[in-house]
């Protein structure tokens, strides 16, 4: 990388952290998810806008190819990396086990479900909504089954504290059953991307199959039992907070290695490592959240905001594929959860209220998104409707959460809280 290209690359990262920022800061107040507002940063700086009215521009300031390219695209995966390490330091195994049969309930037909009608969609509709024929069908189809019942932990989460329901026993049971959905989403995914790399060899998918499962067993418990008895280790004999961020990060990153290196994608091993972490007794609450800050601060807003570049969203913006692939994802959360909830004996409306909690698919659908369009499985229209698909049914997860539980549905959003108000206004 010369001189003027080192100069182009940090100028590029400044405008992406800062734009996207000031932003998602904005969206914020309008008790929106950050992650819109990093979206938006990205639709502003990549071809949908300024690619398209100051080509030029784009061109020089955020251009996507040479060496500028490469280390772009080498950033972003390691945010993408951090991010999904970071996603899987939020499943509390031992919150799974506690919630009983109810969540166990809501979780499994809340999988099943989605994934059956995502499914059964993709593989009869799969030149409509956009899959790339270079694969085989039951590709794309497993990746859409994969797409309607995956969640959002991070922003399920966050809806439920911002409402004050997250130590309720409605709040708990949305919390294990998108965990136990995410971690099963998550290993399915890794089996798509998988079958794209074995193509049609089927001895050398079952090899990269196995090798995947074992992993994911060896490290939830053998190598959660190492890493408990490390982590006091570490807290005792190196610098605090940065040798156990240095040890945590370090097993992301040669898990992630791991896996990419037995076929599967770096973030089922970053998940899984973070899993294992995150479970730790030892590991305490203001490290979980230095690493969590440092991450969702630094590394998430330069992916999102890379998302913009990607795509012409304007362009390949298609309303009929954005609102069948709305329709069929809150369809199939809600019913599927919904179900299992009343099958695990709650009444309709709080059954209804575990539907709408686990509807909210945030970021973990846009890298679902991006890494299949990487990958080849699907088309950039698609790729728009699942990102819009994303926004709002994280957007829409809070008041009706607020409204089944309360009866109140309230938009606690006033000008003076957006805009700057001078004194004496």
């Amino acid at each position: 990388m010369n001189h003027a290209e080192l100069i182009n690359l940090l100028f590029c990262l400044g405008i992406m952290l800062l734009l996207g920022r000031v932003l998602g800061e904005f969206f914020r107040k309008l008790k929106m998810p950050l992650v819109v507002g990093e979206l938006l940063a990205g639709l502003i700086l990549g071809p949908s806008l300024l690619g398209k009215f100051y080509p030029e521009l784009n061109q020089l300031i955020f251009t996507t190819k040479g060496n500028v390219g490469m280390a772009l695209n080498g950033i972003t995966t390691i945010s993408v990396v951090m991010l999904l390490f970071v996603a899987g330091m939020e499943v509390e195994l031992s919150i799974i086990r506690q919630q009983g049969t109810t969540a166990f309930k809501s979780s499994l037909v809340g999988l099943l479900i989605p994934l059956g009608l995502g499914f059964a969609a993709g593989y009869y509709f799969a030149d409509w909504l956009g899959g790339k024929g270079q694969h085989d069908g039951k590709v794309f189809a497993l990746f859409m089954g994969t797409a309607m019942a995956i969640s959002a932990l991070p922003v399920i989460a966050r809806t439920l504290m911002d409402l004050d329901l997250f130590k309720t026993k409605i709040g708990m049971i949305i919390i294990a059953a998108a965990m136990f959905d995410d971690l099963i989403g998550w290993i399915l995914f890794s089996v798509v991307l998988g079958m794209i790399h074995t193509g049609s060899d089927q001895f050398e998918f079952l090899y990269i199959l196995g090798y995947t499962f074992l992993y994911a067993i060896l490290m939830l418990t053998a190598g959660r039992i190492i890493i408990n008895r490390a982590l006091p280790w570490a807290q005792r004999n190196l610098s605090w907070p940065g040798g156990v961020l240095a040890f945590s990060f370090g097993l992301a990153f040669l898990g992630a290695a791991l896996t990419e290196k037995i076929g599967i994608h770096a973030i089922f091993g970053a998940f899984i490592a973070g899993v294992a972490i995150g479970d730790s007794v030892h590991l305490n609450e203001k490290t979980r959240d230095i690493i969590h800050q440092f991450v969702t601060n630094i590394f998430a807003p330069l992916f999102f905001v890379s998302v913009g570049f990607k795509v012409d969203f304007i362009k390949n913006f298609d309303l009929s594929i954005v609102t069948v692939v709305l329709v069929l994802a809150i369809a199939c959360k809600l019913l599927g959860a919904g179900l299992g909830a009343l099958w695990g004996g709650l009444s309709f409306r709080e059954a209804s209220a575990v539907g709408f909690g686990m509807n909210a698919r945030g970021a973990m659908e846009i890298v679902l998104g991006l890494l299949a369009l990487q990958a080849g499985v699907i088309s950039e229209p698609l790729f728009v409707a699942l990102v819009v698909m994303a926004v709002i049914t994280s957007v829409m997860a809070g008041p009706m959460l607020q409204y089944l539980l309360t009866g109140e549905m309230k938009v606690n959003v006033k000008l003076r809280d957006i805009l700057p108000v001078k004194e004496g206004e």
